[in-house]
């Protein structure tokens, strides 16, 4: 990311809105503005085969009949931005589930897999597609679930201003395209 840049249009957005970026709360917004979007936005710089490969670390579970079952991760806590308006998507929980296919992700892989891909500016279907395929690549399987509930500020607190508005999105590949029991082992409470 260019930190010179974000900071010239940052100063030049809070001129454009009456603000004075010399007043004393406001000097040093632009350099924070730049570190906090490097950091929350930090996923951009990759592309879901790289984050693969970054958490890719899965152990031999070939031959193992404890694991031919679908491995479930839920609650996985994330937070993106909204592309369309830069807005905040929050209280997203993402819920993830595979079907081992001789090796298997360590746990904290699946976690990271969903922040790294929430650190872009995003839409929510399409952080479901990114996690599920970082997630098949990964664990060397087509048979991925995944399901996100958020909130989006660009619903709650413009626009429409409905505060309890919750999206859900799912993702299916594979076996749980077409399986009812396996997309029940993703579904929210």
């Amino acid at each position: 990311m260019d930190r010179e840049k974000i900071e010239y249009h940052v100063l030049g957005l809070l001129e454009a809105i009456g603000e004075d970026p010399n007043r004393e709360g406001l000097r040093e917004t632009p350099a924070r503005v730049a570190r906090m979007l490097e950091e929350v936005l930090e996923g951009t710089a990759y592309t879901n085969h790289q984050i693969a490969e970054m958490f890719g670390k899965t152990f031999d579970a070939e031959g193992d009949p404890d694991m031919d079952s679908a491995v479930v991760m839920k609650d996985i806590t994330v937070f993106s931005y909204c592309e369309h308006h830069l807005a905040l998507m929050y209280d997203m929980s993402v819920n993830v589930a595979y079907i081992p296919h001789g090796k298997v992700l360590g746990l904290s892989k699946i976690a990271r897999i969903c922040d790294m891909a929430a650190k872009r500016l995003q839409l929510q279907e399409r952080l479901g597609k990114d996690i599920a395929e970082i997630i098949s690549e990964a664990a060397g399987t087509p048979d991925v679930g995944v399901m996100i509930r958020g909130s989006h500020s660009c619903m709650t607190a413009r626009g429409i201003r409905n505060a309890e508005a919750k999206t859900v999105t799912g993702t299916f590949m594979g076996a749980f395209r077409d399986s009812s029991e396996l997309k029940e082992l993703v579904k929210f409470d």
